[in-house]
Order: C-alpha cells, then structure tokens, then sequence
C-alpha cells in the first residue's frame, strides 16, 4: 500500500512538472523576472548582492545555480552594473537582450529553480498530510497544490511567491514537531526551518508572531492550575518563550551565508553608498527610524554587513506596501487597494472545487465546534494534544489572512499562495474526520472529495497552457481581464506568441505597447515599433497594426478611482473599440486592425 501511494505520489509530480515545463517553453519572461534573474545569477557569478535587495536570495540563488553552467555575457562594465544603484532592469534587458545571449534559453534553465521548489513543496504537502490522514488521503491535498493552475504559473516563474509557501509550510511543520518533542534536535531543525523561510520571502516574518501565539498557547495549556500556583504558569511561558528565542537565533545564522556569498564583491564603500541612496529620507519616524539608521551603519561594517542587506530588503518591501501599487481590479484604477481585493480575487481565480471543499471544511469545522462546546469536551489540552498541526495551520492561515486585508499592497492572487496549500490540508482533513462517523457517509463524503480533487485535475488541463491568466468559470479566463490584471492576468508572458502571430499574418510593422520581462525587439526586430497613446494614431505613421497587453490597457482607459488622476493624452481616444480587439494573442495581448 505504501509502495501505491509513493508510485502515484511520483506521477503527480511528473505531471505537474510536465504541464510547467510545456507552459513555460511557450512563454516570454514575466515582469519580476527580468529583475531576478540577473540578480540571481549575479550572486552567484559575480559574489555580487546590489541588485534587486528588496527580495532575499533564495529563490533567485535556485534560479541562478543552472545558469552557471552556461557560457554566458554578464554585462559588468556598463553604468547599469558599476553606477547604478540597483539598476535592476537595466541590466536585466542588457543581460537578457543585449549582451549576445540566448535569452530563451536563459530563462527556460533560470526557471528550473522554482519548478524544483515547487515539486518539494508538493512532497512537504504530502508529509504534512500523512501524518493528519494517512498516506492515501494525503494525495489529495498533494493533487490540490500540484495541478492548482496558480501553483502550475507561479511555479515556472523566477518569483519568490512558491518559495515562500515552501518556506513557510515546512517552518510550520517543524516547529510544531519541535512543540510535540520539546529537544534539541527538533528545535534546531525548527531554527533551521525557519531560517529557510526568511530566505524565500520577507512576508515569511509574519511567521515570528504566529510561533509567538504558538508558544504562549502551547506553555499555557501544560499549565495545571490545580497542582500549581498561577506564578508557575508565567514561568512555564517564560521557558517556551526563551526556548523560541533560541529558535529565532538559529534562523538568523541560517539566514547570514546566502547573503555573505553577495557581499564577498560587493565592497563595502558601494554598499553604503546604496544603502544611503535607497532609504533616502523615508524613514523618520520611529521605530523604523531605528532601523534604517542601524541598516546604514552596519551596511559598510566587515563580517556584520550581510545582515545589513537583510534590513535594507525589509524596509524596501515595507516602503513599498505603504505607497502601494497602480492597478486595475473590478472598474476601477487606484493605488490604494481596499479590505475587499482578496477576498474577490480569490473568489474568482481559485478554482470552484477549491472553493467548494474550502467552504465545505469551514462548515463541518464549526459544526464541530459547536458540538464540542455543547459537549465540554474534548478539552482544550485534550484538543491541542491531538490536533496540534490543525490548530496551528488554522491559526497561521487566520494571521496571514488579517494581515492581507489590512495590507495596501494588493497586486495578486500570488500573494495569498503561501496559505494555500495549509487551506487545503485543513478542509480535506476535516471532511477525512467527519467521514469517519457513519459508513454510508463515509463512502459518500469520501466519494466527494476525490470527485474536487478529479475535477481539480481535469481543470489543470483544460486550462494548459495559460496558468496564470486563470479564473475560475464564476467569470471565465477570457473575461478575467475585466476583472482584474497584473499578475492576475497579464505579466507579459504572451510576447512570443505575438511574435509568432505577426509572422504568420505577415505584419511589417506593428505598435507595441507591452508590458512584461520581454523585449519586442529581439522576437520581432524592427516590426516591433515601441507606441503608446500620446503618439496618436500610429496609422498616421503608416502603422496599420497596434498590439497593446491588457494590463497597460486597462490602466488606460479605465476609470480612475476619486483621488486618482490620468493624463488624457495616455487613454487611447484615438482607439474605436480598444476593449473589443480584432485578435487576442495568447490571453494578454489584443491586437487591432487599424485600416479596413
């Protein structure tokens, strides 16, 4: 029976990276990627960290690790690279475009990284699962996170969004292992586990206040007040606590080589210089005032300096969640986002059997609860002594999800992919708990899941090969750019698939106005001429075709929320019918017909 298990659990895997590396073999660089994949490749090539800091390494180190191994033009004597500071797309277009490399093939190896981060997640997932529900329901979740069409996108991207998930899934999952057996081993393994996920993306510190919560529960309910005094029950939190600092310590050290590898190169004059350059004088106010004074002066310090690149990503990402980010969702263009974008987003782009056993997990869960409190029993003790990875899973997913409705920055489905896979461990593991109470209902609940998980599977192939513009049939994927774009919808990936549109109808020249990690030139030389709105009609020009992404449409002739505001002459006036093209190339890129 294990054996069964183990051969499906390995043709899930080849399955879902067979559907990634087939999607990504038909697509162009997304948007982030023309920044991570130099920085990635840089870390490693040239032990250099001064591009792209606001992310840590990991992910990008993943990517870079194959690149190696390629006889490739690194662009270190332009100003993009030596005067810049992190001139990230710069030297990602000279990297990528302009330096005599095949940028295909350095995108398609660059992303072998993520796909292997995304394959270790699934087999975590299955880890995980088995220990809450045996090794056969265990390949639910599994066949959840490896044919989910946001885990197939993201999943080929050099983007740190699958990283995180891994990192944050496995930090959970040994931590806990480490409360269940409290000794040095498993503590250092949760130190190193943590360590791990601060590597991958800086929203995996939200992980610091859910072990918080973890230990003070956790310390509290070994509390017997019965036998003790209540000063003990301080002094038994006070032992977890000292012990998770421990945790946090190791986690630190974990962090220190990825980011020593990009100092040894990085002289420490340089490193101040853009440390000054790039905190600037946004941070005034304390605390953060603390920090970024502290950043600067470790930044040229010898031996310490590593963690100063650290603090400089966290206050980058924390700068940029407080400005914001220009986007199209539901009408609308603003910057400000709202409580509301994540809960749309995610109805409408996760698919409707994730929905389904999401909802139907909340509701057997409460149905639980219910019947519990009624009951008095089992106790909380009783419950955390044999649900130890449910209640923590529940209570991160509750964090991370206050932590998303209260955050400005709401630029994607991607960002709530660190959650997903705990979401679908829990409903499963729900619905697995309340099918064991009758066998008829067993049957027919069990019946059920495997059907969610069935179409789960018919819907990643459906869908192939556009992963990342995917709604769910709630709206459709062709009419997902009403709703919303970015990486929702339209990152730039369809730029090879214009290139191979124009060939085929024979254009001699077309407007672009793109928007992604690609470079209209190099697939479609000068064919390709870079117009946007305020050049006016480019049939004027003897331009009788016009291909515009989406995402860039959207921005531009959308109505703008109050307090936003437009330049007139970017809203494509001169376009009769901008939201009802003559072509669609791929999902992101219309395509009119200017002449008759």
């Amino acid at each position: 029976m294990r054996f069964a298990s183990r051969i499906i659990l390995a043709l899930i895997l080849v399955l879902s990276l067979g559907l990634m590396v087939f999607s990504s073999l038909r697509e162009s660089a997304i948007m982030d990627e023309l920044a991570h994949i130099p920085a990635g490749y840089s870390y490693l090539n040239s032990l250099d960290y001064h591009l792209n800091p606001e992310h840590p390494p990991l992910v990008k180190m993943a990517a870079g690790l194959p690149l190696l191994f390629l006889n490739l033009n690194f662009p270190t004597d332009t100003p993009a690279w030596s005067e810049k500071v992190n001139g990230q797309w710069d030297v990602g277009y000279e990297f990528l475009y302009q330096s005599g490399n095949d940028a295909d093939q350095i995108i398609q190896w660059a992303r072998t990284g993520p796909m292997v981060l995304t394959l270790i997640l699934i087999i975590f997932v299955y880890i995980w699962s088995k220990e809450l529900m045996g090794e056969w329901w265990a390949l639910l979740p599994s066949v959840g996170v490896a044919l989910s069409p946001h885990f197939l996108a993201h999943g080929h991207y050099v983007t740190t969004d699958i990283g995180a998930a891994l990192g944050i899934v496995i930090s959970i999952y040994y931590f806990n292992r480490y409360l269940i057996s409290p000794n040095k081993k498993s503590l250092i393994i949760a130190g190193i586990a943590f360590g791990i996920a601060q590597l991958t993306k800086f929203s995996a510190l939200i992980l610091i206040g859910h072990m918080l919560l973890m230990a003070i529960i956790y310390a509290l309910i070994r509390f017997n007040k019965s036998q003790h005094e209540f000063k003990h029950a301080f002094a038994l939190v006070f032992t977890y606590l000292r012990r998770l600092f421990l945790i946090f310590i190791i986690g630190v050290l974990v962090i220190y080589p990825l980011y020593a590898i990009g100092s040894i190169n990085y002289s420490p004059e340089k490193q101040l210089s853009d440390t000054q350059a790039i905190i600037g004088t946004d941070f005034e106010n304390p605390p953060l005032s603390y920090l970024a004074d502290a950043t600067v002066w470790l930044s040229d310090k010898p031996i310490l300096r590593p963690y100063a690149q650290y603090s400089l990503g966290m206050l980058m990402v924390l700068k940029r969640a407080n400005w914001g980010n220009t986007l199209y969702f539901m009408g609308d263009v603003d910057r400000t986002g709202g409580p509301g974008y994540f809960p749309i987003i995610y109805a409408l782009k996760e698919t409707l059997p994730m929905l389904i056993l999401a909802g139907l997990g909340i509701i057997f869960a409460l149905f639980g609860m219910v019947r519990a409190l009624f009951k008095r029993t089992p106790t909380l003790r009783e419950y955390l002594d044999t649900n130890l990875h449910e209640f923590s899973a529940m209570l991160f997913v509750s964090i991370y999800v206050l932590y998303s409705l209260t955050s400005p920055l709401n630029i994607g489905l991607r960002h709530l992919i660190p959650i997903l896979p705990l979401i679908y461990i829990l409903a499963t593991g729900v619905l697995r708990k309340h099918a064991q109470k009758d066998e008829y209902k067993k049957q027919l609940r069990s019946a059920m899941v495997v059907f969610l998980f069935v179409w789960q599977g018919a819907i990643a192939l459906t869908a192939f090969p556009h992963y990342l513009p995917y709604f769910n049939d709630l709206v459709g994927t062709d009419n997902g750019w009403r709703y919303a774009t970015d990486s929702n919808y339209d990152w730039g990936q369809d730029l090879k698939r214009l290139a191979t549109f124009v060939e085929e109808n024979n254009i001699q020249k077309i407007g672009v106005n793109y928007f992604g990690g690609g470079y209209p030139p190099y697939y479609m030389g000068d064919k390709a001429v870079p117009w946007y709105s305020n050049f006016g009609n480019p049939l004027e020009s003897g331009i009788e075709w016009m291909a515009i992404s989406v995402n860039e449409l959207q921005n531009s002739i959308a109505p703008t929320a109050p307090g936003f505001t437009r330049d007139i002459e970017s809203e494509y006036r001169w376009l009769k019918n901008p939201t009802s093209p003559d072509f669609r190339v791929g999902e992101s890129i219309f395509v009119y017909k200017l002449s008759d």
